[in-house]
C-alpha cells in the first residue's frame, strides 16, 4: 500500500508540474497583457472589432474553418510567410487578447488567414468565395458554404446583398443568391483579420 501511495503522488506531481509550466504560468503571462498604445497617433492596438465581427467568430468555429487554415505568420527564419506576404511581421500573444475565441491552428490545407481582410478586403468577393470557391478560382479545394446563403425569388428590385454568380453558378432567372446573418457575420469576421499594425514587441518593417 505504501508503494501505491508513493506511485501516486509522483505521478500527481508530474502532472501537477506540467499543469503549472504549460497552462497556469503562460496564462498568467498571457492574462496580464493589454492593448499597445501608440504615444505619437493614440491609435490603440490590437483594434476592438465590431459586434458583428464578434458573432462572427462563433460561426467561423461552428464551421470548421480552423481545421484547414492558420491565423499565424511565422518569423522570417522560421518560414515564408512573410514573403508570401501573408502579413507584415510575425504574429506574437498580443494579437489574440481581442479575441473571445483564437484560432492559431495546426495546420495549412488553405492559406493562412491572419491578414486576410487586407488581402481580400472586399465583401461581396468574400460572400462568392464562400457560396462556391470554385466561382473565383476553379482549382479550389475550400468546401462550398452555400447553405449559409439563401436562393429566393426576385421582388421588384434586386437586393443589393445579391452575389454576382455567372454561369453555372448563377441562379434561376428571375432568382437571386443573398446571405443569410451567419454568413454576414461570417464575412465581417473575415474582414476584421487585419494584423498589419505595429507593437512594440512586433513593429512593423520599415520601407
Amino acid at each position: 500500500m505504501n508503494r501505491l501511495s508513493v506511485l501516486f503522488v509522483g505521478i500527481f506531481t508530474s502532472f501537477l508540474i506540467g499543469w503549472i509550466a504549460m497552462v497556469r504560468v503562460p496564462l498568467g503571462q498571457i492574462g496580464r497583457l493589454q492593448p499597445d498604445v501608440n504615444e505619437e497617433t493614440g491609435d490603440i492596438f490590437p483594434p476592438t472589432p465590431s459586434g458583428l465581427a464578434i458573432a462572427g467568430e462563433k460561426v467561423y468555429a461552428a464551421n470548421g474553418c480552423v481545421y484547414c487554415h492558420t491565423q499565424i505568420v511565422r518569423p522570417e527564419e522560421e518560414g515564408s510567410d512573410i514573403a508570401r506576404k501573408w502579413g507584415d511581421r510575425r504574429t506574437v500573444a498580443r494579437d489574440y487578447i481581442r479575441q473571445t475565441i483564437t484560432f492559431p491552428g495546426t495546420q495549412r490545407i488553405g492559406p493562412d488567414l491572419t491578414n486576410v481582410g487586407v488581402r481580400y478586403n472586399d465583401a461581396k468577393w468574400q460572400h462568392q468565395h464562400l457560396y462556391n470557391p470554385r466561382s473565383i478560382n476553379a482549382w479550389s479545394r475550400m468546401p462550398s458554404f452555400d447553405y449559409l446563403y439563401v436562393t429566393r425569388k426576385i421582388v421588384g428590385q434586386k437586393s443589393d446583398e445579391a452575389l454576382d454568380l455567372k454561369g453555372e453558378f448563377a441562379p434561376p432567372a428571375g432568382y437571386e443568391v443573398v446571405p443569410t446573418t451567419e454568413a454576414r457575420e461570417l464575412v465581417a469576421y473575415l474582414l476584421s483579420l487585419n494584423r498589419n499594425y505595429p507593437l512594440k514587441e512586433a513593429p512593423l518593417p520599415e520601407k
